[in-house]
């Protein structure tokens, strides 16, 4: 499959990366990388974070700085490859709070609410049915793996 951009603006990945950034050094560090995620629901290891920090960090100084993050969201495919597979399925999981296989108005504000990007449920409808390919009012992994490959 053919590479594609990443369909995120710069302006939303750099708001993103201050999310991360919670010390505001300009640098994601190892231990905010775990803080955030874990705020988020997603439970990762020591390794695990380590383990994303280095897929991240260009210049191998052990942290992620804004242009480091903004490269990796930009660079790649998301074709069929099974890490690349992997990882979406993390992300989804991110938002797919209770595990039935969706994302639902509700799971997606609360979210970007903990992200700080406070939406009202029709903001939230209105941006599930902008890739609700099905028209069932919600984002199954099929259409969140589309959605995120451009």
């Amino acid at each position: 499959m053919a590479a594609s951009k990443s369909q995120i603006p710069t302006s939303e990945l750099e708001l993103i990366f201050n999310k991360f950034d919670t010390n505001k050094d300009g640098r994601i560090s190892h231990s905010e990388l775990r803080t955030l995620l874990a705020s988020l629901g997603s439970t990762i290891s020591s390794t695990e974070a380590s383990a994303m920090l280095k897929e991240m960090d260009a210049d191998e100084d052990g942290s992620v700085d804004l242009k480091e993050f903004e490269e990796f969201h930009t660079k790649t495919d998301v074709g069929g490859k099974e890490e690349e597979v992997k990882e979406l399925k993390e992300a989804f999981d991110v938002y797919d709070k209770d595990r039935d296989g969706l994302i639902s108005p509700r799971e997606l504000m609360d979210v970007m609410g903990v992200l700080g990007e406070e939406k009202s449920i029709k903001e939230c409808k209105g941006m599930i049915n902008g890739v609700d390919q099905d028209g069932d009012g919600f984002v199954n992994f099929e259409e969140f793996k589309k959605m995120m490959s451009g």
